[in-house]
């Protein structure tokens, strides 16, 4: 039996480490095998070699990370159990440091996995960057506190997203109202992230002012768009001439963030996504990046990655057995 101690900076960080009924440290204790308790301020680890050491990198990296201002959720325990387990730990000296911006409530909108530091470091170093990945990775919200940030340092004068409406069995013309009211519920997730991001009152300022812009994609046609932060959602929905359209609207001092998850497309079948088009011409140009994040980047409730996981495993099989 080996064991091993890990120091801690305060008996507030060992608190936040075990978690509300020791829940964090039992899940680090059945990932990994081991026994863990409080020793004398610290934390002490028994068990076989492999499980000690990997629950000492674990809490190791749980500690650097809290004392970098990282909350300890649910979700960074599991998170940082999986990379250590799969021999990734070194990946997360990445993550820390300060944050993209700060919500209207105070909260510090940090990236929680090495992919997500990943996205914002080539957002902030490419002109235009597509973020392709799963449900739950957080490609619009990042994406959005990114414009945020470039707006609040006077880089940019405008932030501007968009959908293509695209009805996923569901029909526009049997919904109630006129166009805006028809459109809104596709666009209900960006207001989300930018009402989230400013307040109430700012948002509802900066809408009448036309500092920030929500509008269906169909609306970028015949425009240029200079000194602002372009967010196109959902973009797996587009065609390839709507994409190559959006992509044209570019002006100077601007930047885009084109995100979409190519795993969900609600194109009709005769139609081709212009996001999958677009990853395939637009690969090697400078100042354009492709992102891509995986399951280990879903950041919502456990199941979603064990669906998109299940779902990822059934589609291989099938394309195996077509093969």
């Amino acid at each position: 039996m080996a064991e091993k101690i890990v120091k801690v900076e305060s008996s507030e960080q060992l608190s936040e480490l075990f978690g509300q009924f020791d829940g964090n440290i039992s899940s680090i204790k059945k990932r990994f095998g081991v026994n863990i308790v409080a020793r004398d301020g610290d934390i002490k680890i028994i068990g076989d070699e492999p499980g000690a050491a990997g629950a000492e990198k674990a809490l190791s990296a749980l500690i650097r990370m809290n004392s970098s201002g990282q909350p300890l959720s649910e979700h960074t325990i599991r998170y940082v159990s999986s990379m250590v387990a799969d021999g990734a730990d070194e990946q997360l000296a990445e993550l820390g440091g300060d944050g993209i911006c700060v919500t209207s409530s105070g909260k510090i909108v940090r990236p929680r996995t090495v992919g997500q530091q990943r996205y914002i470091d080539v957002i902030k170093k490419n002109t235009i960057v597509l973020g392709i990945g799963p449900a739950g990775t957080g490609k619009t919200y990042l994406a959005v506190a990114m414009a945020v940030k470039a707006f609040r340092e006077h880089k940019v004068k405008k932030i501007i997203l968009t959908r293509p409406a695209v009805e996923a069995g569901e029909n526009l013309g049997f919904l109630p109202g006129d166009l805006q009211d028809k459109v809104d519920p596709y666009l209900r997730p960006l207001y989300d992230a930018l009402f989230d991001m400013f307040g109430a009152d700012n948002f509802s300022r900066y809408m009448e002012k036309g500092i920030i812009e929500v509008a269906p994609l169909a609306y970028m046609r015949g425009r240029t768009l200079d000194e602002a932060f372009i967010i196109l959602d959902e973009a797996q929905n587009t065609t390839s001439q709507q994409i190559k359209m959006f992509l044209t609207r570019l002006g100077n001092e601007s930047r885009m963030v084109i995100t979409g998850d190519i795993t969900q497309i609600d194109l009709p079948e005769s139609k081709r996504s212009g996001l999958v088009e677009a990853v395939k011409i637009l690969k090697g140009i400078d100042d354009i990046y492709i992102h891509r994040f995986t399951e280990k980047d879903v950041v919502r409730h456990k199941l979603v990655q064990d669906i998109i996981k299940a779902y990822e495993k059934f589609y291989e099989g099938r394309a195996k057995n077509n093969g």
